[in-house]
């Protein structure tokens, strides 16, 4: 009787959950089903798609996201493994720091790079003097997404190295492989793993970025103009280049969001 009231309790509570699961996948489908109905349904929908605002946007979005996953591969690889292995005082407060951009709203975090590295700020006319302005150019644009889209990468390769028993690295380094060798052939391929999924949720995250953007790259066609700001821009002037940017966007999303999925089925993304 306990054992058949505990089934009856569970399948209770199962059920209570079903109507606000399904109000849920209502309330974020609908939208996206009227984008892409709408989108393909718009008179200039398939020639929005090979205007040259579309096509530029997409292509420095691509570039742009390119170099922003090459900078942080580079650079965040080893700093991950730096923190998932040494303790120190204040580790704390640089994790926080680390996962801070993902909680802090993007326009906040691009009117700070603009403090920060702006033409009135020490930085930018240090920068100024020498010839070089960040605000307004594509490395801005790149400075926006590696703010945005670092933090996530950076966590999910500490918690993968994390996940690699030093004893490994150890009995590599007894047998003797250097440290350096030690990282490439035993801790990088166990890792690799988390490292790959980090990159792609990097990568995602820095083709979506808008707020950060737009404040301290801003809207310049061809130079700064992301397919996100792009969609801003195409509101006011042509609504089927915005449907088509969007439409782009979505199903770039969507193909993100499986390759997640298949690499968390494999065992790909565990400790994602």
């Amino acid at each position: 009787m306990v054992v058949g009231d505990g089934q009856r309790l569970g399948a209770g509570w199962l059920a209570v959950g079903v109507a606000p699961t399904v109000l849920f996948l209502l309330f974020v489908g609908l939208p996206l089903v009227a984008l892409l109905v709408r989108g393909f349904g718009h008179d200039n929908f398939w020639d929005s798609l090979t205007s040259e605002t579309v096509l530029q946007a997409l292509r420095l979005s691509l570039i742009t996201s390119a170099i922003t996953v090459g900078i942080v591969a580079l650079v965040g690889t080893p700093m991950a493994y730096f923190l998932a292995r040494r303790q120190f005082p204040g580790r704390q407060l640089i994790d926080g720091l680390i996962e801070l951009p993902i909680v802090l709203p993007p326009v906040v975090a691009g009117l700070a790079m603009l403090m920060a590295f702006g033409r009135n700020s020490v930085i930018g006319e240090a920068l100024t003097s020498i010839g070089v302005e960040l605000p307004f150019t594509m490395t801005a644009v790149v400075f926006a997404q590696l703010f945005v889209g670092a933090p996530f990468f950076l966590r999910s390769a500490k918690l993968g190295f994390e996940a690699v028993d030093p004893a490994l690295e150890e009995i590599a380094q007894t047998l003797g492989a250097s440290p350096v060798r030690t990282f490439f052939r035993v801790s990088l391929p166990l890792a690799s793993r988390a490292l790959a999924g980090g990159l792609v949720l990097c990568w995602a995250r820095a083709v979506a970025e808008f707020g950060a953007t737009i404040m301290f790259a801003g809207n310049l066609p061809g130079r700064t103009q992301t397919m996100p700001v792009a969609i801003l821009g195409a509101l006011e002037s042509d609504l089927g280049e915005a449907l088509a940017l969007s439409v782009v966007l979505v199903v770039m999303a969507v193909a993100v969001l499986l390759g997640v999925r298949v690499a968390i089925q494999r065992g790909l993304g565990h400790v994602l």
